[in-house]
């Protein structure tokens, strides 16, 4: 399946871009965040994140879609 996927702050940082399409065999957030870990190296454990699947906050194991939008919100700090 084809997945558009948004990254912010230090994922983002870690992919070297904000947004990419990926083809995978993952099924779920989870899988798919597995997967792109090992790719790019992030630092945060999934349990460390929200995730967001076509502008929604979503569960880690909701059955994704082809082309759903995929987002993985790291942890926020501010000042």
């Amino acid at each position: 399946m084809r997945y558009r996927l948004l990254y912010f702050a230090s994922l983002a940082d870690a992919a070297g871009r904000t947004e990419e399409t990926v083809v995978s065999d993952a099924g779920d957030p989870q899988a798919l965040y597995a997967q792109l870990r090992e790719r790019y190296g992030f630092r945060f454990d999934a349990a460390r994140l929200r995730v967001a699947v076509n502008g929604a906050l979503a569960d880690w194991r909701q059955s994704l879609s082809d082309d759903d939008e995929v987002v993985f919100l790291p942890p926020v700090s501010g000042g």
